[in-house]
């Protein structure tokens, strides 16, 4: 993490457009629930994403990717202003981001620079005096059910509707105007308000009927009985373990589940295809810049749990692919081993479209690395938090190191620290806080959560406008 957060991050901009000196067109691709391991370029063995694979293979994935915070409405809200949770002040429960803040989104910025700014799929957080300025195209799609009657009687998945908004938006263009499209899915978040097995729980495109079907899924890492006993009990009760018995907690419902779950993100899959094609039938291919990333990790019978929210790698990482058409052929399909973060998202688009990133941005642009650069000073570790206000999912905030990984848990009154030694444990099994050869990380861990923290604003305070006591209903 940068020593100064709110440093103006205007570094880099200046960097050629590989001899195009139009503003390129972005599209940034945004999926829910999916984590770093969930694609077939990450090494994946059943997943079949073959759209997003190639996509990698001709630009860059950033293979230590993380959100700051694991939930969707938070995250989404510091994927679109660059801001930490702990500074936009954004979840589930909260009165809206607040407009001086929205002013400073990304998609706000383009379309004040001459962008025409589009919207479509599950925006996830409320804004204050709503988002008129921010998009010319706002095209909002909600998931409940995800599969949508039509004027012709049939059902299309809202994962399709994304895609068509998409291409619809593309088409009304206008040739002299770059765009900026933000197509953020639903999927692969399951229908929370469903619980049969397969379809009910995890509905997907009929694109994808069938796949998966002859596949037995593995058993998940990390799943044997004592790992799940050996959590503290705020997380043994938690919602992580409440949903596990939703989704994946007998042998029959896991494999159903899980290959449905792998449809929803092959279906993405396809759309993000759909949305290449016509990008090359209109002649825009070659001048559009392409992101894709998730909002936030995902359980999947790991560790005994569901969701997502709290401090483990398979919360906190996601995937981030970015594809540069107009990079040079010694620039693409590379991996990248530096930490990138959600909010670094915005910094980076702005950054490829000239914009003059705004100072009180608190991530990062990537474009230095997407140009073959090692960035001088670059983060070796980032603050994490999780302040939704539910009675079954626990606060906490904490460090992710390049080696270690320290988690407060704050509102707990035992075993509400963590410490994990990723280069002697990567599976994050053993919680090292009571280890005495451990003792000065841990001190250092603390020491870093509490100044990092307290840059972003402070020590946590409930936002007094929300009524406390109250837990929400949404997650």
């Amino acid at each position: 993490m940068h020593k100064n957060p709110f440093l103006t991050l205007t570094i880099l901009l200046a960097l050629p457009a590989f001899g195009n000196e139009s503003r390129p067109n972005i599209i940034f691709f945004l999926s829910d629930d999916h984590r770093w391991d969930s694609l077939g370029c990450a090494g994946h063995r059943i997943l079949k994403t073959p759209v997003l694979d190639k996509l990698a293979g001709e630009g860059v994935r950033f293979e230590n990717m993380f959100v700051t915070t694991s939930i969707c409405a938070a995250s989404r809200a510091s994927i679109f202003t660059g801001l930490y949770e702990r500074t936009h002040r954004y979840t589930f429960g909260t009165p809206p981001v607040r407009k001086a803040l929205f002013d400073q989104a990304y998609p706000t910025l383009l379309r004040k620079a001459g962008y025409r700014t589009g919207f479509t799929g599950k925006f996830g957080f409320g804004v204050e005096g709503g988002t008129k300025e921010s998009f010319d195209f706002f095209h909002p799609i909600g998931r409940g059910p995800y599969l949508k009657k039509q004027k012709d009687g049939f059902l299309r998945h809202e994962t399709q509707l994304c895609g068509d908004r998409a291409i619809e938006f593309i088409n009304d263009t206008n040739e002299k105007k770059p765009f900026c499209l933000s197509v953020c899915f639903n999927a692969s978040h399951a229908e929370d308000g469903d619980k049969r097995p397969g379809i009910g729980h995890f509905p997907w495109p009929k694109v994808v009927d069938g796949l998966y079907d002859d596949i037995r899924i593995p058993t998940p890492l990390y799943s044997a009985p004592a790992v799940y006993e050996s959590q503290p009990e705020y997380l043994k009760k938690s919602l992580n373990r409440q949903r596990f018995f939703w989704r994946w907690d007998t042998p029959e419902k896991f494999q159903v589940n899980m290959r449905a779950y792998y449809r929803m993100i092959s279906g993405i899959d396809h759309v993000v295809g759909r949305v290449r094609k016509e990008l090359q039938e209109l002649g825009l291919a070659d001048n559009t810049i392409l992101v894709f990333s998730g909002d936030n990790g995902y359980y999947m019978g790991q560790r005994g749990f569901a969701g997502k929210w709290s401090h483990y790698e398979e919360s906190l990482r996601v995937p981030l692919i970015i594809y540069d058409p107009r990079a040079p052929m010694h620039l693409r399909g590379r991996t990248s081993p530096e930490m990138a973060l959600n909010i670094d998202i915005p910094a980076t688009i702005i950054a490829y479209a000239g914009i003059e990133i705004p100072e009180g941005y608190q991530g990062r642009n990537l474009r230095s690395i997407m140009n073959g650069q090692s960035p001088i000073d670059w983060r070796t570790d980032t603050f994490c938090e999780h302040l939704m206000h539910y009675a079954s999912i626990p606060k906490w905030e904490g460090v992710r190191g390049q080696r270690y990984v320290y988690a407060h848990y704050f509102e707990q009154d035992k075993d509400a620290e963590h410490l994990h030694d990723l280069v002697t444990d990567p599976a994050q099994l053993k919680n090292l806080v009571s280890e005495p050869e451990y003792k000065n990380v841990l001190v250092k861990m603390r020491r870093r959560t509490d100044e990092i923290r307290d840059q972003l604003g402070g020590p946590y305070q409930p936002n007094p406008r929300r009524k406390p006591n109250k837990p929400v209903k949404k997650k």
